[in-house]
């Protein structure tokens, strides 16, 4: 098998589907039945160590240290590329843990990752070729975008692009429901709210403006956009954005410890 997923949550099924369309060896090893549910091999966590190139570890921080203290022998045998999606564990806690080095890539997905819409944050050590590592990006091209950052910085880009979906929901809710209050019928305010984000978010990317540029090109003087910008600074919703990423990343230092 080329890929092994020790664990199958929302997350690693997420990745599992997107990896599917370009990869169909695949081994699941999942307490809950997800790799029947998903049409993939299945195997216990050791038969997926001993017989995966590429392993993903898609159990929780928690969690982790005992997994990987179990798969040891497996993993000395196999010496498979180690992937990381655990929040806050850092590629040599990782090493620790397995009891020795291995080639390692750690990620931090999104669950857009399963539409091919995602964000996958990743970085590599030392042992990590070139070669393996552009096999490996090839493979999660249908995850959507791929970006390397520096291991030093994953704390803090896992609290925006990792965490960042739940924020948008709760925003684009609210805007829903904002509305619905003035009267638009919900499903039809639901399907505007999430358009107008994909949009806006399109606009940001593909013209390379600073959001407030494009902001200010909505804002007519006097104009009823202004007036929604206020009432959104005066109720804080800047400085809440701002705590929300503040918090997430104070959680991811903790879980790393």
């Amino acid at each position: 098998m080329k890929y092994g997923f020790i664990g199958c949550g929302n997350m690693g099924g997420a990745i599992a589907k997107a990896l599917a369309k370009k990869c169909d060896s695949l081994m699941v090893s999942d307490l809950s039945g997800k790799a029947k549910a998903l049409g993939f091999a299945y195997g216990s966590a050791e038969e997926a160590a001993k017989s995966c190139d590429r392993l993903f570890l898609a159990v929780k921080p928690q969690v982790m240290g005992g997994v990987l203290e179990q798969l040891r022998p497996a993993l000395q045998e196999k010496k498979p590329l180690l992937i990381t999606m655990a929040a806050g564990l850092t590629m040599e806690k990782i090493a620790a843990y397995a009891g020795g080095e291995y080639p390692t890539i750690r990620i931090m997905p999104n669950t857009s990752v399963a539409i091919g819409k995602g964000v996958t944050l990743y970085c590599r050590n030392g042992l990590v070729s070139d070669e393996l590592l552009a096999s490996f990006l090839e493979d999660m091209s249908a995850s959507g975008e791929m970006v390397a950052l520096d291991e030093a910085l994953f704390d803090a880009g896992t609290s925006l692009s990792g965490c960042g979906p739940a924020y948008c929901y709760l925003f684009l809710e609210a805007m829903a429901d904002g509305a619905v209050a003035c009267g638009i019928p919900r499903q039809t305010a639901l399907r505007l709210a999430a358009a107008t984000m994909a949009g806006s978010g399109a606009m940001v990317m593909e013209t390379g403006q600073h959001p407030a540029q494009l902001r200010d090109a909505v804002c007519s003087p006097g104009g009823s956009t202004i007036a929604g910008v206020k009432a959104l600074e005066e109720t804080g919703a800047r400085n809440a954005a701002i705590a929300a990423i503040a918090a997430a990343y104070k959680r991811n230092q903790e879980l790393g410890k």
